[in-house]
């Protein structure tokens, strides 16, 4: 294999790992190296990325870093928060719904540029080694993947800086600990490793990068109005925004008040439990708040069967399908249900909490006060629910005239 690879696209960090992937793919295989770096929201100067490929011996016409908070926001976390996904019950799938962008435009780059292969910097005991490939197989199906991580015998932080030592490459190290393993977008961000791995003990305060301690945030709870158009959220307070311009206010306000920490251990798709942190402000707003839209204007048939099968859409994005036939056919079903999802939420932030004050819609609510009133009305005749009972509890009343016993 190593002989046909005359071209790999590397998706590059900066960090340590790839920068060391880089040097290593050179050496290992002998091929011309193209850098991608993706903006995605984690809020990091790119432009020293730039410089450290190019010392590292990247031609320029092969360093490639795109601004991807956009489509990253409208075409993957805005579907998916239409789903109400959550993993596991409790994880918002930050990390796991920002691979199949990735592994997309790795993809396009190989082709742009006449690449055999990608390369990642995925290990072999994470899910994201199968989120970039699978991503990668489903759209360039004949596209070699290199996977240092299952390959060299690099497999420590210290044998990972010796190398860099022995080839000169130039990798800051900061004073103090050694950094959690971190990942951030414009949806979350993450912490594994170090305290962390044992999962008794309690995360140091100092860890949390994004928001505040809810017991430090502010006494005074903060209202905000949220308005959906076909389940997506199109204005925050009245202002029309972007899709990313939402979500980054969102992030803000929700940091402020120290909204969206988790602190989970979930089981990963290779078979392990681990243990990780997530800060997922926004988006912890914004499922409180299509969930609240949903509730006014959703037809019940249509919530609850989107409540069974959300689970399995979840599964599906964390482990690294987004691209199968079954995730689009599931995507097709939700967008479907969202055509009437319009109104606006009226929500209160405070430490930690996000509370729904109120729904409405205009258009759609199928919210009838007729109906619903305690009071009197014309409308319900309230002789019928006996009938309706009698028939609901049919098979029962047979099989106990039948003499079957239930306890």
């Amino acid at each position: 294999m190593k002989k046909d690879i005359k071209k790999v696209v590397l998706a590059y960090s900066g960090g340590l790992d790839t920068s060391i992937i880089l040097k290593w793919l050179g050496d290992e295989y002998g091929c011309e190296v193209v850098t991608f770096t993706a903006d995605i929201g984690q809020n990091e100067d790119l432009a020293p990325i730039k410089e450290k490929a190019l010392k590292l011996g990247i031609k320029e016409k092969n360093i490639f870093i795109e601004d991807l908070k956009e489509e990253f926001t409208k075409n993957y976390v805005f579907p998916m928060f239409r789903a109400n996904a959550v993993y596991e019950g409790e994880y918002l799938l930050g990390t796991s719904i920002a691979r199949p962008l990735i592994a997309k435009k790795l993809v396009e780059i190989a082709k742009q540029t006449g690449a055999d292969a990608i390369s990642h910097g995925a290990t072999g005991k994470g899910n994201d080694q199968v989120r970039f490939e699978l991503g990668a197989y489903a759209l360039m199906p004949d596209i070699k993947v290199i996977a240092p991580w299952r390959e060299w015998d690099l497999n420590s932080r210290e044998k990972l800086l010796a190398y860099a030592k022995k080839n000169d490459i130039k990798i800051e190290q900061k004073k103090g600990k050694s950094p959690y393993s971190m990942d951030a977008n414009l949806l979350h961000i993450s912490y594994e490793g170090l305290i962390l791995e044992d999962p008794n003990a309690a995360p140091e305060k100092d860890m949390w990068r994004w928001s505040v301690d809810p017991k430090d945030a502010p006494n005074e709870s903060e209202i905000i109005e949220i308005e959906y158009k076909n389940g997506d959220p199109v204005a925050l307070n009245g202002k029309a925004l972007k899709p990313h311009e939402i979500l980054d206010a969102l992030n803000r306000l929700g940091a402020k008040h120290g909204i969206g920490r988790l602190d989970l251990v979930e089981n990963r798709y290779v078979g392990m439990k681990s243990r990780g942190c997530y800060e997922t402000p926004g988006g912890t707003i914004m499922l409180k708040a299509h969930r609240a839209i949903e509730s006014l204007t959703l037809d019940s048939g249509a919530a609850h069967l989107k409540d069974e099968i959300m689970p399995k859409y979840a599964e599906l994005i964390y482990n690294g399908f987004w691209f199968s036939p079954e995730r689009l056919m599931l995507q097709a079903l939700i967008d479907e249900s969202q055509k009437h999802v319009n109104g606006v939420v009226r929500l209160e932030l405070y430490k930690g909490n996000v509370i729904v004050l109120g729904r409405s819609s205009k258009t759609d609510s199928l919210f009838n006060v007729d109906f619903s009133t305690f009071e009197e009305d014309d409308v319900f005749d309230q002789k019928d629910a006996d009938g309706f009972i009698k028939l609901s509890a049919l098979r029962f009343i047979i099989a106990g005239k039948n003499g079957r016993k239930i306890i």
